[in-house]
């Protein structure tokens, strides 16, 4: 019971914090005059995934690469079965041929990347800059196409960044939520990570299954939220375009950070099922978007029902 009160308070501490360092991260780059589009590409982009960000961080620092690698694979494993599968249940998913062709094929891309660096059984901090440089080129790709021609995924990012209200007006209110929102994903990541270990233990299951699912979700309450929020409003583009941006910055970002500051070790299911579990997630999804530019609710269905036999087989198998 208190393993499980402590990753309930976590994610709770994780999901406030993030939102808040959001709101104070828009509100200074509106006072120093960025624009709407590279406020929604860049801060609310990593924002949302502030969470998973945190928390692999906190995991790698304290000799516990299985939750840090496990917590990102897990995440867009769960991203694309369980979030994806549960929005086109509730509507079906239409997409923008523009983001699908450049952010899509990133998403596999990045994929494939992780298995390719992870075949010598770790990643280093050469690996490290390698996913660094590829986000970064990333987001001057996205952040040129979106400028130079109307596309709505462009006008996705700026209203990303201009819907967000009650922001904090004065530097003195901007730099005390930025600084409350960061204590709260690091109190929140440490409760987070105390009740998964603590789970773990108690279960008898190995720490990377935990992060694979129970931390995997926690961490991604956030997209979870935005996505379906998204769906019931009947903005399946954002949906869909939410979910494919963050899988990028967890690959990219999260893992290129969390492997500059500590090398990370690969467990080896994660080697053996968990990443062609992530690819293969990510090109099925490909494969049913580029079939009508949509995700049926069928799709959907089976997106679920796949993310229900992965969990099934973490548990039983591994």
């Amino acid at each position: 019971m208190e393993f499980a009160l402590s990753l309930a308070i976590g994610i709770a501490l994780l999901t406030l914090g993030g939102e808040t360092l959001i709101r104070g991260a828009i509100a200074a780059s509106r006072r120093i005059g960025v624009s709407p589009l590279l406020t929604g590409l860049v801060i609310v982009g990593f924002g949302t995934s502030s969470p998973e960000l945190v928390v692999s961080i906190d995991a790698a620092l304290n000799a516990q690469p299985d939750l840090a690698v496990g917590n990102i694979v897990g995440s867009n494993i769960g991203n694309i079965l369980l979030i994806l599968g549960l929005c086109a249940v509730i509507t079906p998913m239409t997409v923008q041929p523009q983001a699908l062709r450049r952010d899509g094929l990133v998403v596999v891309i990045a994929s494939a990347l992780f298995i390719v660096l992870a075949l010598s059984g770790a990643l280093g901090r050469g690996d490290a800059l390698i996913f660094l440089v590829g986000l970064a080129a990333y987001l001057v790709w996205a952040y040129r196409s979106e400028s130079r021609q109307h596309i709505p995924a462009g006008d996705m990012h700026a209203a990303e960044a201009e819907e967000m209200t009650a922001l904090p007006r004065s530097w003195l209110t901007i730099g005390l939520a930025i600084l409350f929102g960061l204590g709260l994903l690091i109190g929140g990541s440490r409760l987070l990570l105390h009740g998964a270990i603590g789970i773990a233990e108690a279960m008898g299951v190995p720490e990377t299954v935990i992060g694979l699912t129970l931390v995997a979700v926690g961490t991604s309450l956030p997209e979870m939220a935005v996505s379906v929020i998204a769906a019931l409003r009947r903005h399946a583009d954002v949906a869909v375009g939410n979910i494919l941006g963050s899988n990028i910055f967890n690959v990219l970002g999260i893992l290129g950070i969390s492997a500059i500051l500590q090398p990370l070790p690969m467990a080896e299911r994660i080697l053996v099922f968990d990443q062609w579990v992530m690819l293969g997630s990510a090109v099925v999804l490909m494969g049913f978007l580029y079939t009508g530019l949509r995700l049926s609710r069928v799709e959907g269905a089976i997106l679920l029902g796949s993310y229900g036999v992965y969990v099934w087989l973490s548990f039983v198998t591994f």
